[in-house]
């Protein structure tokens, strides 16, 4: 069995990249199956956020070749360019990288709790697909299991600053005053549910929600007591928006150059502050060309989260130990696991011996056999079959040179130490 995490993230790629590598919640479950059928992975699940796209496989034996080339031939890549950015964990190293993925160890912004409900997400699509079994599913607990445990014993989780968090920190440096600011919400999901909450904080005058589903618009702006749209509806509320953040799933931009230009006329180009933390992304890039727009993505706003990493360093050094441990003692029970079928095997061998000699001292004993000799002779039949194949095995490792197999033996069988395995009895 082998462990293998690989992908890409928002330190080893651009943006650019990242969306082109993104995975759709609808292309999730048969990508899933597809990378079980045409790689050598057994088990497999697959997380794609707005920083990172990674795979998460089980194989009888370490190929990550050929799944990098399925996932360039997936997203059209090249395989040249996807493994220039890309990265590949294996065994302890996979598993020590989805913990600190887990615990936002591994995130933009350090410690954000957002990650760890994606990755349980992202377990949940797969047990869907039917392609994770006990070897990953035991790793996904694993590591739910030490996420957890670094949220409640380390103060990485305190005051979360998240990305939009970290949006919101970056229009308040633009705009002095955010109560007099209007703010146009594109999308409804988690991320901009935490942008809403941020701006009601700061007072911000008007907020309006855009979602391609009336009803979830409304009942994200029901709770801050903004406003819901239709997405058709971004022109006309684009006028009056000082702050614009989007954050959805489409595959295809929702704001064009277009529909910002004519909006710009209107308000006589008063600027127009945009954050587009979608990836892909939902504002076409050449927005960010025009005057009185200051167009920011995800990878824009490192300076907020560099605030961040440095006030909670402590605490990521206290994260880091416990998944250490929380690594090792995975591996563990693993090697553990590994000696399972062994040990199944030799004790059917074992039973089967037993069954054996138990049967013919039965035929001994209907034939009129003395009960002591009987007993004398199915104890002596038990210990030479039992003891047979080892004594073989023994004497070849030893004369082929292998004297380390004595000291195994000897650990094995908990013989007392008046062995010794390289001279005999003393």
């Amino acid at each position: 069995m082998a462990f293998i995490a690989l992908g890409i993230n928002h330190k080893t790629a651009s943006v650019e990249v990242r969306e082109r590598v993104a995975f759709t919640p609808e292309q999730l479950v048969d990508a899933l199956r597809q990378l079980c059928r045409l790689t050598p992975s057994r088990e497999a699940a697959i997380l794609s956020t707005c920083n990172r796209s990674e795979l998460y496989l089980e194989q009888e034996q370490l190929s990550s070749e050929e799944v990098l080339q399925w996932l360039a031939d997936y997203h059209r890549l090249s395989l040249d360019e996807l493994r220039a950015c890309a990265y590949v964990h294996s065994e302890q190293d996979a598993v020590r990288h989805m913990m600190r993925v887990a615990c936002g160890l591994d995130s933009m912004v350090l410690g954000e709790p957002q990650i760890l409900g994606q990755l349980k997400s992202a377990y949940a699509v797969a047990r869907e697909a039917g392609t994770v079994g006990p070897l990953l599913g035991r790793l996904f607990q694993a590591t739910f299991s030490t996420a957890k445990t670094v949220r409640t014993d380390t103060a990485i989780g305190e005051n979360p600053v998240s990305v939009a968090f970290s949006a919101v920190s970056l229009a308040k440096q633009i705009f002095a005053d955010l109560h007099r600011s209007q703010a146009l919400l594109i999308g409804a999901g988690e991320t901009i549910s935490l942008v809403a909450r941020h701006l009601h904080d700061q007072g911000v005058k008007r907020i309006v929600v855009a979602n391609r589903t009336l009803e979830r618009a409304s009942q994200l702006a029901e709770e801050f007591g903004a406003h819901a749209v239709l997405l058709s509806d971004i022109p006309d509320e684009l006028v009056n928006s000082d702050i614009v953040i989007s954050s959805t799933a489409s595959q295809l931009p929702i704001l064009g150059k277009g529909a910002v230009e004519r909006a710009l006329k209107k308000r006589k180009h008063k600027p127009i502050f945009m954050v587009d933390i979608a990836v892909p992304r939902d504002i076409e890039p050449q927005v960010g060309d025009l005057d009185d727009v200051y167009l920011y993505t995800v990878d824009d706003l490192h300076e907020v989260i560099e605030e961040n990493l440095k006030s909670r360093q402590g605490a990521a050094q206290a994260a880091e130990e416990l998944v250490a441990a929380g690594t090792e003692e995975f591996m563990q029970r693993l090697r553990e696991l590994a000696a399972v079928d062994v040990l199944k095997a030799y004790r059917q061998q074992a039973e089967r011996l037993r069954d054996e000699e138990l049967a013919k001292a039965r035929r001994l004993l209907a034939n009129g056999g003395n009960p002591d000799e009987v007993l004398a002779q199915l104890a002596r039949g038990l210990t030479n079959k039992l003891l047979h194949a080892p004594s073989v095995r023994m004497k070849k490792l030893t004369a082929d040179g292998r004297l380390d197999a004595l000291s195994l033996a000897q650990e094995l069988f908990a013989l007392d130490e008046g062995v010794s395995p390289s001279k005999g009895p003393r």
